[in-house]
């Protein structure tokens, strides 16, 4: 039996980052696997559209495309960012899963965000700057900002894959965790163990707050500078998941006004540029979009992928990945990745 045709267009990512040499001769067994530029894919052999099962990544495709492509099962997005470049009504008419792997990065990410949070209530990096320059504070001298995180009061905005990631974390610091998430229903979140609650308690009612919310159209500059004027003074604003859902100029004043202490892994536009004035704020900790870029969560993605397919081969739903959703991904608004 000829094997089912794979088309590979994973840009940025490539199939060496995301399958391990194993996991890749495992798709070469037991596919047919055709490599292609993503803005080409319209231009490949009919034979090869018609006979394509899955797609790994997430080309530009037309109505037109995808009608020659008959045996076409499933998308998946392992740039992780829905984009709005194909006609997913008639993906879903059709019963095709679009999925992502997204979920790959909610560990990393959610341990990096611990680390900052932590980062800025015991002034790690600047005590250590301060060592290093012959300037060091002993003992309590050095510890006029800090605070504990146990028994604290701990605010998340928005509550996938990552904020349950965030929370498992978080549950060994004995806090009031209060979660806001208006695409979950209050249950939900209550079995997490979290509060649910409403945007502004949780900004004024949090000695932390971590923003994991995915960027939308319904949530663009969502926190500006009247968000972070009901925080508490002195709290400390973690931004994980994208800028776009702060008004990033708000937040740096915000912090040069000493109200708030903030750490973003994400900003406005990346690279930075080297002018910007978030580089030399004090009171904000920053890290170039590296929180989930690890070899391991790249590796996950292969396996996910592969594990799904052969679910879907054996007339199965895929299981591993997260499925875009009909009546939501039209309002995602995520830019895609242009490294990794």
């Amino acid at each position: 039996m000829e094997a089912p045709v794979v088309i590979s267009a994973p840009n940025p990512r490539s199939l060496d980052l995301i399958f391990t040499p194993s996991d890749r001769a495992t798709l070469h067994r037991g596919y047919q696997v055709v490599e292609a530029d993503p803005l080409g894919i319209t231009g490949l052999d009919g034979a090869v559209l018609a006979k394509a099962r899955y797609i790994v990544g997430q080309p530009p495709l037309s109505s037109e495309t995808l009608a020659r492509m008959t045996a076409l099962r499933a998308i998946f997005n392992v740039e992780t960012n829905l984009i709005n470049n194909m006609p997913y009504e008639v993906l879903f008419e059709r019963g095709i899963h679009v999925l992502t792997t997204g979920a790959v990065f909610a560990e990393p990410v959610a341990e990096l965000g611990l680390a900052l949070a932590l980062d800025l209530a015991r002034d790690i990096v600047d005590a250590d700057l301060a060592f290093r320059k012959g300037e060091e504070l002993w003992g309590g001298d050095g510890n006029r900002r800090a605070r504990l995180m146990s028994g604290s009061e701990i605010g998340i905005i928005g509550f996938g894959d990552l904020g349950k990631a965030l929370n498992r974390l978080l549950s060994g610091f004995r806090a009031r965790i209060k979660a806001h998430d208006p695409w979950l229903p209050p249950s939900m979140l209550a079995e997490h163990g979290v509060i649910p609650a409403s945007l502004e308690e949780v900004l004024s009612g949090s000695d932390f707050v971590f923003v994991v919310a995915a960027a939308t159209n319904e949530n663009e500059g969502l926190l500006g500078a009247e968000a972070f004027a009901t925080m508490r003074k002195g709290a400390i604003f973690v931004l994980l998941s994208r800028a776009g859902v702060v008004d990033f100029s708000a937040l740096m004043d915000a912090v040069r006004s000493g109200h708030i202490l903030a750490a973003s892994d994400v900003f406005p536009e990346e690279p930075l540029a080297s002018d910007h004035p978030v580089r030399t704020l004090p009171g904000f900790l920053r890290s170039a979009h590296r929180a989930g870029a690890l070899d391991v969560a790249f590796k996950r993605m292969g396996d996910m992928v592969l594990e799904d397919m052969a679910l879907m081969d054996r007339g199965l739903p895929p299981m591993r990945c997260k499925r875009a959703e009909r009546e939501t991904v039209s309002r995602m608004r995520s830019k895609p990745v242009d490294r990794n």
